[in-house]
């Protein structure tokens, strides 16, 4: 058994199919997706050793991820195979309201996943921990084992992070915001964004989102707010930190940059206004290419570009 990783995650890869806005309509780009890989992905770009958790087709869509996985130095050796269940799928379209995803997801290898089955030791030799809603939508096993990693992580003293992706194609609003609110009560680390915070607490403003995920009892709080840029508050402090400006053609992959960088950079003992400024910036470059692995920057690209970053408001 190989020595766990400083940050493990948790869930489902897709392999990604994404049609560019100005293509013909026909020309797909083949990608990989799935947003806590794509996190785990982001750290390790940024320097951060990562490893990931999940259940993978015995297919060529697995064999790739495993590929991908090694090449971006991605751990994935409690990964495991399904000897008939095949991988996800995701596809990306764009409009001029955004990106938009449909899915070939039904029984997949990573929704299979057991809690009886999870490597407890792994997660509990890391320092971050790293899940999200999608992974808890996908099926109620795999609920049941992202609950049983979160209880490894917090009996080890392992930090959880948690983002608030929602995806109502996976469950109903009620469930979500049920299971989502009693999660951010055990985690360390919240990651939501503002347009899923909206439909998730019926709030609109980002400082009452903030109180309202600080009240559940999550001690750190980041709020993603897409070009307008992130709040990042204690109990208390808060930082806001405007938008990077670039010219963004897919945002697909953008929040779980900014997951993965800010982990990496609290990780390497930047306070919470450096992590963020970093993030943001990590995040807004990733929206200048297609799909959501492929314009993750790197880490000199970030930092060339923090040059000309602006500051918190």
């Amino acid at each position: 058994m190989s020595a766990s990783p400083s940050i493990v995650c948790l869930g489902e890869p897709l392999i990604e199919f994404n049609r560019p806005r100005e293509g013909d309509g026909r020309t797909w780009l083949q990608g990989f997706g799935g947003d806590s890989q794509n996190v785990a992905i982001a750290a390790a770009r940024q320097g951060a050793s990562a490893g990931y958790l999940t259940g993978l087709g015995q297919d060529w869509m697995g064999d790739a991820f495993l590929e991908l996985w090694k090449a971006e130095g991605v751990d994935a050796s409690r990964v495991s195979r399904h000897p008939t269940a095949p991988t996800g799928v995701s596809f990306v379209t764009h409009t001029e309201a955004g990106h938009k995803f449909d899915y070939l997801r039904k029984n997949s290898a990573a929704s299979l996943m057991q809690p009886e089955h999870l490597p407890a030791d792994y997660i509990a030799g890391a320092r971050f921990f790293h899940l999200s809603a999608i992974g808890q939508a996908i099926s109620e096993s795999a609920r049941a084992t992202c609950d049983a990693a979160i209880a490894a992580a917090r009996a080890a003293g392992v930090k959880v992070s948690y983002d608030t992706n929602l995806r109502l194609r996976l469950w109903d609003i009620d469930t979500a915001r049920h299971t989502i609110d009693a999660t951010i009560a055990r985690c360390d680390i919240a990651l939501p964004s503002l347009d899923d915070s909206q439909q998730l607490t019926g709030l609109k403003s980002p400082e009452a989102i903030i109180d309202f995920y600080l009240g559940l009892g999550a001690p750190l709080v980041a709020l993603k707010m897409a070009g307008e840029g992130c709040l990042i508050a204690t109990r208390g402090e808060r930082i806001r930190l405007p938008g990077h400006p670039v010219r963004p053609v897919d945002a697909t992959g953008a929040g779980d940059t900014f997951d993965g960088s800010f982990l990496a950079r609290l990780l390497a003992g930047d306070d919470l206004e450096a992590a963020g400024r970093y993030a943001n910036v990590a995040a807004a470059l990733s929206t200048e290419g297609y799909g959501a692995v492929t314009p993750i920057p790197r880490r000199d690209a970030v930092l060339a570009a923090l040059k000309d970053a602006p500051t918190r408001v």
